[in-house]
């Protein structure tokens, strides 16, 4: 055998030449705001691999809306890979012809016009990933040859200063700056001095003060004035019969009003129940402004946060004890990090979904909505490389042998019908179609069934992990779907054995009165009280403010 003879710098060496190119318009590491549509041209080249960083919140909407000013015969069928699209440009570069491959997470208010971009063939679609599962390519096989990322500050080094909203600036820059790819930053601001170095400057090639902001999203800010007493009863069970059924101690809420109801419920009902200082004390969460109550009246030991949340700064600055806070006073959110936690460290994750099937497989992908997982499948499966004990997570296993294990708890919280007044519940997902039509290789399906250990629905709650056989674990889904087609399949002899059996409970059989589910059990009723709770700390974005 001979060894191959060549050079092992060769990704190296293209770098440098390209960076070589722009010296010119550079001021140490800095380029000046009009330049930054013929540096990524100069940058930039056709097929190129891109991260554009527009996570769930933080968006790099400075370079992404320049980027779609390059001249597509210079940039072209680009391979852009992206944890969330949420903003026009990240489409219209598609149909400009800037951009031809996507590979990416979660996709919010766009996913219609995905669908439909899919379907005309003007996007050519790799996979949908969950976040974890999209970083980690970025280190395997879809190592990136450019990342355009948002930071807060830089100081005159080129330093950054990622602030409450690191989220995952981090991880995308990490893959870059380390396998010779391109890293280009927008700033809010450049300063002498930054509150912390959160980015060292060698690992950054080109820094532009954007024209304004980057776009920050209030994502996870939910109005307690939009709780119904129908998601006030599904946190009330969820509370007796499955959070303090088995102990749980840590635990992901996915964003919602049924698991707003839930937090605001803590110090109320949950108060009730005598289980203060005995569940949901460890959470893997955003900064639910819906939470304060709770952290306000001692439940709450800390929270890991996968980002920020817009006014929710100052609250956070003033509760270190709880959040990841740094001595400057803001908080480091890491969504990489994170998500592993929500992975491996909780007990329980607990959200929702558009569509499930009488298996119990969930799915948010469907007929001409691709709006992708996030990290929702991250968090809702049972990690089997997960080694350590808990009582919640040693309950899950109802056969006990020498080698045998716990199990992560994963919840599916539902209303029997959605929004769009269509059954949750149906015999196939769309996702199905939505495989076949897309050509991608398998179902996007969000959370495996045989993942699922209970499903709570306004009727009642399926305690799947209980059932010996797909026949009874459609049974008990039945028994809680309500009038949909599912739940019209429900003999009462098969129902009546399940609840004596203890898979399926109603709420009477958790000593809950339906009628007790008011909104007056909720410990704040509008984003008016969750101000006063947080004394004045939590400053609601304007389109939350119903008081002048």
């Amino acid at each position: 055998m001979n060894k191959e003879l060549r050079s092992w710098s060769q990704k190296r060496d293209r770098k440098q030449s390209k960076l070589s190119g722009i010296e010119p318009r550079m001021k140490g590491k800095f380029i000046d705001t009009s330049d930054i549509v013929s540096v990524l041209e100069a940058l930039i080249e056709p097929g190129a691999r891109v991260v554009l960083e527009g996570d769930n919140q933080k968006q790099a909407s400075f370079l992404s809306q320049k980027l779609l000013e390059v001249a597509p015969s210079k940039v072209h069928d680009l391979h852009m890979i992206m944890s969330s699209i949420s903003r026009p440009e990240h489409l219209d570069i598609f149909e400009h012809g800037i951009a031809g491959k996507l590979d990416f997470s979660y996709c919010g208010s766009q996913s219609l016009r995905v669908a439909q971009m899919i379907e005309d063939g003007t996007l050519k679609l790799g996979d949908i990933h969950t976040y974890l599962e999209l970083f980690g390519r970025l280190f395997i096989d879809l190592i990136p040859d450019v990342v355009l990322v948002a930071a807060d500050k830089a100081d005159a080094e080129g330093n950054l200063y990622t602030g409450n909203n690191t989220e995952e600036t981090p991880t995308i820059i990490e893959a870059a700056a380390f396998k010779d790819g391109i890293v280009i930053v927008q700033v809010n601001e450049i300063v002498e001095e930054l509150p912390r170095t959160d980015i060292p400057s060698s690992w950054v090639d080109v820094i532009v003060k954007a024209d304004k902001p980057y776009v920050l999203e209030a994502l996870f800010t939910r109005d307690p004035r939009h709780i119904t007493e129908l998601q006030v009863l599904m946190g009330m069970m969820a509370i007796k019969g499955i959070y303090g059924r088995h102990g749980v101690q840590s635990l992901n809420h996915g964003i919602g009003y049924n698991t707003a109801a839930i937090e605001l419920l803590l110090p109320t009902y949950g108060g009730q129940l005598g289980l203060k200082g005995k569940l949901a004390r460890h959470w893997a969460l955003n900064p639910h402004p819906t939470l304060i109550p709770a952290i306000e009246t001692g439940w709450v030991d800390s929270v890991h946060s996968f980002g920020g949340e817009v006014g929710m700064e100052r609250y956070i600055a003033a509760r270190p004890d709880v959040f990841f806070v740094g001595k400057d006073g803001s908080m480091r959110s890491n969504r990489a990090m994170c998500q592993v936690a929500g992975q491996f460290a909780v007990d329980m994750f607990i959200g929702s979904t558009l569509q499930m099937d009488y298996a119990g497989n969930s799915s948010t992908v469907t007929a001409g909505r691709l709006s992708g997982f996030g990290g929702a499948p991250n968090m809702g499966h049972d990690p089997r490389g997960r080694r350590h004990a808990s009582d919640a997570w040693l309950a899950m296993n109802e056969h006990p042998s020498e080698l045998s294990k716990g199990r992560k708890l994963v919840v599916q919280m539902v209303e029997t019908y959605g929004a769009n007044k269509k059954p949750v519940f149906v015999e196939k997902l769309d996702a199905v179609k939505v495989k076949d039509a897309s050509g991608l290789a398998i179902t996007p399906v969000m959370i495996y069934g045989d993942d699922v250990t209970h499903v709570l629905t306004e009727e009642g709650i399926a305690y799947l992990y209980k059932t010996d056989s797909p026949a009874e674990r459609k049974q008990a889904l039945a028994a809680i779907a309500g009038v949909t087609p599912l739940g019209l399949e429900s003999r009462e002899h098969e129902v009546s054995d399940l609840r004596d059996r203890g898979i399926v409970a109603y709420p009477e059989d958790l000593g809950i009165q339906r009628r007790q589910a008011k909104r007056s059990l909720l410990a704040a009723q509008s984003i008016s009280d969750l101000v006063t709770w947080s004394d004045g700390l939590y400053d609601p974005p304007a389109k939350f403010r119903s008081w002048s």
